[in-house]
């Protein structure tokens, strides 16, 4: 069962690494052809992304996952009622979005980037109208289309940024009748990821259309949307922790000052891509497993030892990075401009590692069908952003927005963790995940603070802990090794 499991994970594991390297590494082609200002458009506007999404989406995907285990409901019923509901929506935010652009674009404070809004009304319209397409082949286990649908218009994506950013500009005659346009800049970007959003959706078009109109139930939907408007209040208020402190340090801080710190944050923050991108490949490939297998008696002790692998492949990969943090944070910013954000990237990072944990707890309410839990939990984390976003970004700038997201994201873990155990209780362990995490905070605290360039020690410190996992871990990893 482990060695299947793991296997499906592995897939999505590098579907989401493929999708998720070249954003990673366009983001230093950016930061080397524009300064932080010139790049803000880029952080700022993907910074309300997540937000959109999640409205256009509305927790459908989710709600699929769950309402897919009823034997009784027709599966082409629900495909449809998930999907019109999305198609409806993200329609109506198009339009709406079309409409009022130049309004839109008054009030997001970027009067003079409209072309940008109207591109990304079309790109996030696109990315929802593909999401329960892509749920179709999560459930029916075709990771290897899955993959081909996501990293096939990724290539695209990262060729056309390459081609529009770093080719053009060095052909003042231009290339097949198109010339570099100074005055578009960052928007470059923008239109690569409409055609990556295009491709992605043509691939998975034989799963778009297998929806049909007469087929919604809308019955059925009310039940679904009982489920996932909790679902979808708790996406948002994640949201508001993970990404809108962009939008403080827009409205907080001085224009000038606030496009350089926008600039300097979001670059700095991809860097934690490599937790994040491990994180979701887990999620992609075990979501699906925990909704199929809670009804079986040692489901539990799964889930402990689930919790046990990701807790270590998040210590590895995040004791990893900071060991050798200074040289790959100079390498990928490419431009000294950025240098200054360096000193906040390990608390970002700590802030995505536990993210990742609360995540991983947070299937106990989706299990017991208590998602309402999870928006408390997440509105508890938003406000605890909110206030110190706004009361300490005017003082502090970006160094408050970093602290915002650890201390929020170990709050929502630890509650989590404390509701969890009253309700549906699953006897992680806790003794030996604490270990593992104090360890590797303290020791990866001491290597960035004391011995920076100090690439031997860092490193020797990993590989302790390595051994440490290899030698306490010995149960599980014959599980893994041994065929089901």
């Amino acid at each position: 069962m482990y060695k299947k499991l793991f296997g499906q994970t592995a897939i999505y594991g590098l579907s989401s690494v493929l999708v998720r390297i070249f954003p990673f590494i366009i983001a230093p082609i950016v930061t080397k052809a524009f300064g932080p200002a010139a790049s803000s458009p880029f952080v700022d506007w993907y910074s309300i992304a997540g937000v959109i999404t999640v409205l256009l989406t509305h927790g459908m995907e989710t709600s699929f996952f769950r309402f897919a285990q009823e034997e009784s409901i027709d599966k082409k019923t629900l495909i449809s009622t998930c999907s019109v509901s999305i198609i409806s929506i993200a329609l109506i935010y198009l339009g709406l979005g079309y409409v009022f652009r130049n309004e839109l674009a008054v009030a997001f404070e970027t009067p003079d980037q409209v072309n940008y809004l109207v591109i990304f009304l079309f790109i996030l319209s696109l990315d929802a109208f593909s999401t329960i397409p892509s749920a179709i082949l999560r459930l029916q286990g075709k990771a290897f289309k899955y993959m081909f649908s996501k990293v096939a218009g990724s290539v695209v994506y990262f060729l056309l940024v390459i081609f529009f950013i770093q080719w053009l500009p060095k052909y003042p005659e231009g290339i097949l009748g198109l010339k570099y346009d100074p005055q578009l800049g960052v928007g470059y970007v923008f239109i690569a990821n409409l055609v990556q959003s295009i491709i992605t959706l043509l691939i998975v078009g034989k799963e778009f259309f297998s929806f049909s109109i007469s087929k919604f139930d809308f019955k059925l939907w009310k039940r679904i949307m009982s489920y996932s408007w909790p679902v979808m209040i708790a996406g948002l208020a994640g949201i508001v922790n993970q990404t809108l402190d962009r939008q403080f340090l827009k409205y907080l801080l001085p224009p000038d000052e606030a496009r350089h710190q926008i600039g300097v944050y979001g670059a700095v923050y991809k860097i934690a891509t490599f937790i994040t991108v491990f994180r979701q490949a887990y999620q992609l490939g075990i979501e699906p497993y925990f909704f199929s297998s809670f009804k079986n008696k040692d489901s539990h002790k799964t889930y402990a030892v689930l919790m046990d692998v990701f807790v270590i492949c998040s210590c590895i990969i995040y004791m990893g990075l900071m060991v050798n943090l200074q040289w790959i944070s100079e390498k990928y910013l490419n431009n000294p401009l950025y240098y200054e954000g360096i000193e906040i990237i390990p608390f970002v990072m700590l802030g995505a590692l536990f993210l990742g944990i609360y995540l991983n707890l947070s299937i106990w309410y989706k299990l017991s069908d208590q998602t309402r839990v999870g928006l408390y939990i997440s509105v508890i984390g938003a406000c605890i952003t909110v206030f110190i976003n706004f009361f300490f970004i005017p003082e502090y700038g970006y160094w408050a927005s970093a602290m915002a997201a650890l201390i929020t994201f170990m709050s929502m873990m630890v509650i989590s963790y404390v509701w969890g155990q009253k309700q549906y209780p699953i006897h992680y362990n806790t003794g030996k995940i604490a270990l593992y995490l104090i360890f590797t905070i303290t020791c990866s605290l001491v290597s960035f603070y004391f011995f920076r360039t100090n690439y031997v020690v860092g490193n020797l410190l990993l590989l302790l802990f390595i051994a440490l996992v290899a030698y306490k871990e010995k149960p599980i990893l014959s599980k893994i090794m041994k065929r089901s």
